[in-house]
């Protein structure tokens, strides 16, 4: 039982969540572009001063790991264990596919996605994060949260999936999606943005079973190193 901010910033939302024993409180979040390093605290203030809780009332920070975007990711998670080290509270971190993956499910059950309860019932989740080009971050879960592969960087083809895609109904969602719609045909599209409150259940549990982070050593997922390109520009 704990007081959790929760932050999600992997992906062009930036989405801040506040908690309190696994229920969510309040929730801040914008898509509009990739300012995250602006938004972030300011979405943290209001989320306190309308819920009334003062910083040294909250009981750890979750953060979203990722993958996702290098840039994003690492505001999230630097401004998370900023807020640990000056609180001197524990960092938590939850996957970001896991995160966005608890989002449908909470949206299935509040009757928002697009689904049949049949193919609900035998559906295997697919949360996909853009990776640019026809590449994706993606892992499969069923549809109670479990994971049943592997996070992997895959670049997307008719075969890709093929053992979900056979084994019942695939069910992709998240940013990088979309372009899979025309090439997996097969699969069912649903709308699922990454949030905060997907981090929130998770994040409990973690807390309950004292899973928390090395706020000194800890870094992103990024899953694919970072490769620094050099400017084609000319400086004069």
């Amino acid at each position: 039982m704990a007081l959790i901010l929760s932050i999600e910033t992997g992906t062009d939302v930036c989405s801040v969540a506040l908690a309190n024993d696994g229920e969510l409180m309040a929730l801040r979040e914008s898509d509009e572009g990739r300012d995250h390093a602006k938004k972030v605290a300011l979405f943290v203030d209001e989320l306190l001063r309308e819920t009334g809780v003062q910083p040294d009332d909250l009981d750890a920070i979750a953060v979203g790991k990722g993958p996702g975007s290098y840039t994003g990711l690492r505001i999230g998670v630097s401004f998370a264990k900023g807020m640990c080290y000056a609180l001197n509270i524990p960092l938590i971190a939850v996957g970001s596919l896991d995160a966005l993956t608890e989002v449908a499910r909470e949206d299935y059950d509040a009757g928002i996605l697009d689904i049949e309860e049949d193919e609900w019932a035998v559906a295997r989740l697919c949360p996909m994060v853009d990776a640019r080009r026809m590449e994706v971050y993606a892992q499969v879960f069923d549809n109670e949260g479990n994971p049943l592969s592997d996070v992997s960087a895959e670049v997307i083809t008719e075969e890709s999936f093929g053992t979900w895609r056979k084994d019942g109904k695939l069910v992709i969602f998240g940013n990088g999606s979309s372009k899979c719609v025309t090439t997996l045909p097969d699969a069912i599209h649903v709308a699922v943005a990454p949030s905060a409150r997907g981090i929130v259940r998770i994040a409990e549990e973690a807390f309950n079973a004292d899973r928390f982070e090395d706020i000194a050593y800890f870094e992103p997922f990024y899953l694919k190193e970072f490769l620094v390109i050099p400017s084609k520009k000319k400086l004069l």
